[in-house]
């Protein structure tokens, strides 16, 4: 797992395409609150956390873990770049 210092826009960015890239992982996807709808604050995290976790998602757990450790404007700058790289 990569330290706080280790994670980057980009990082998170090839993350998520890997995430989005797995078998089922369409729209709704476990972390749709924050990776479609752009909502960054560590409760909109949490509250995916507790929706992987309903739903067996251990990639999904194993992202919301990097998001946390991510700033608040590396959270932004993914959202609002991630977009094109879906």
């Amino acid at each position: 797992m990569k330290t706080e210092e280790q994670i980057t826009v980009p990082f998170l960015i090839e993350e998520c395409r890997k995430y989005y890239a797995l078998p089922n992982n369409g729209v709704g996807v476990s972390l749709h609150v924050v990776l479609d709808d752009a909502n960054t604050e560590d409760e909109d995290i949490r509250q995916c956390i507790i929706e992987a976790a309903a739903q067996s998602d251990i990639e999904g757990l194993k992202l919301c873990q990097l998001l946390l450790k991510a700033s608040k404007t590396q959270r932004k700058k993914l959202v609002k770049n991630y977009s094109k790289y879906k």
